[in-house]
């Protein structure tokens, strides 16, 4: 059968329809790309903002109108979230988050999923196949965190882990795939190993990959700064482990901290971040921030907005504050007016262009590694895009049809270039 999957949202979003991929191709049903016929479509869908809940209605109302005759099939927090809306724009079933990984089974046993007369042998869903050179793999989920903003807890439920042998096998055969880099995702990816039963740790799986795999680079996704101590960044003197971390921070403000049930503070956040700056090379820092969060005052803001721009984070994902159904922040009083929130957003993005733009500048005349992933035509040169090892996005021109997807160059920086940098391969 031919299956449509489409995500938005976080990276374990799109881990999940990657092994939702690999499971169906190994049942010998085709993954077929937007614009297709389909027999059925799959939407890993997110409501983490109220942004994001329209982004979704929007898409799955977009994939119905695309593929009129396809079974729908919508998962993700959405699907938890607003189960009614969901089914009235067009969804003909709805999974549970708990449930996503078994998706393949849900469908053979309602008798929507057919056999095939051809089991694949080959169950790669390869670089080359899917158009990614970097895999998204989930081995966390859930979160048992009370942050009073977060819709996402109850969304996914409590941690749940995956067996570390598990993990590394995965990885093993998606570097026989053809895959350079995966990406480690987690809802809670600092809580790995709590669940199990037995003494292992985030620490524990990341020494275990390096072991035992021979992937050239494994990422981490983002991690809960009160999860990790300046010890857990000595994991770093294996070059393989790239050097980027995403660290939400949320607020400046403590007392901000405080009502969002946060369990850390700026001075605690600011001594992690310094031990990890003093021990990774080349350390490229992102995180989250909320602006208007209920009751957050002038002096407030002005705390968080000077605490941030004295980080120089080398990116800032700016959310501004939208209440979530079931959450506590959803029912606080003082809700922050619109047009507040709109103004300090602006403010936050002015900070996130400068320090960007500084980290970015920063790395020209340098020497980087690079894993090219497309190309597009630039008059009769070929531009070639890639991600540095501290997740930089880098060009490069080309007068051959020479392939470098999916090749690892070291790259001479020459000059900041569309956001990101120009280099000489």
């Amino acid at each position: 059968m031919r299956i449509h999957l489409h995500a938005i949202g976080c990276r374990l979003n799109t881990a999940e329809i990657d092994s939702l991929a690999r499971q169906f191709i190994a049942l010998g049903h085709s993954i077929v790309p937007a614009g297709s016929d389909a027999d059925i479509v799959i939407f890993n869908s997110c409501a983490v903002t109220s942004s994001a809940g329209s982004e979704s209605r929007k898409i799955i109302r977009k994939l119905r109108r695309a593929n009129p005759y396809a079974t729908l099939v919508i998962t993700g927090c959405y699907a938890e979230i607003d189960i009614q809306i969901a089914r009235d724009v067009g969804a003909d079933m709805l999974v549970g988050t708990q449930y996503k990984d078994d998706i393949p089974q849900i469908l053979t046993e309602s008798g929507l999923l057919h056999d095939c007369d051809h089991i694949a042998t080959d169950i790669a869903y390869s670089s080359s196949s899917s158009g990614r050179t970097r895999a998204f793999l989930k081995v966390q989920d859930g979160c048992e965190n009370k942050c009073t903003f977060c819709v996402v807890t109850i969304a996914r439920g409590a941690g749940r882990s995956k067996k570390l042998a598990q993990v590394v096998q995965e990885i093993n055969d998606l570097v026989g795939f053809g895959y350079c880099e995966v990406v480690l995702c987690g809802v809670h990816l600092g809580a790995y190993g709590h669940d199990i039963g037995v003494n292992v740790s985030l620490e524990d799986l990341v020494l275990s990959v390096l072991k035992e795999t021979d992937v050239k680079r494994l990422r981490l996704s983002s991690l809960e700064p009160w999860d990790l101590t300046p010890d857990f960044f000595k994991l770093w003197e294996d070059s393989r482990l790239l050097p980027h971390l995403h660290l939400p921070l949320q607020s400046g403000s403590n007392r901000t901290l405080r009502r969002m049930g946060r369990r850390n503070t700026s001075n605690s956040f600011k001594n992690l971040l310094e031990a990890a700056r003093m021990t990774i090379p080349n350390l490229s820092v992102t995180t989250d921030v909320i602006v208007g969060f209920p009751g957050e005052t002038d002096t407030d803001f002005i705390e968080s907005y000077e605490f941030i721009d004295s980080m120089k984070f080398a990116g800032l994902h700016i959310f501004p504050y939208s209440g979530r159904p079931g959450t506590a922040a959803s029912k606080m009083s003082e809700q922050i007016s619109v047009d507040i929130i709109r103004k300090r957003s602006r403010l936050m993005h002015e900070i996130n262009k400068k320090h960007q733009s500084q980290f970015i500048s920063s790395f020209v005349g340098r020497e980087l590694d690079v894993l090219w992933e497309s190309c597009k035509s630039d008059n009769d040169l070929v531009c070639w895009s890639g991600l540095t090892s501290n997740y930089l996005r880098a060009y490069a021109y080309s007068d051959s049809d020479n392939s470098l997807r999916n090749v690892i160059t070291k790259t001479k920086m020459m000059e900041t270039f569309r956001g990101g940098l120009l280099g000489h391969v």
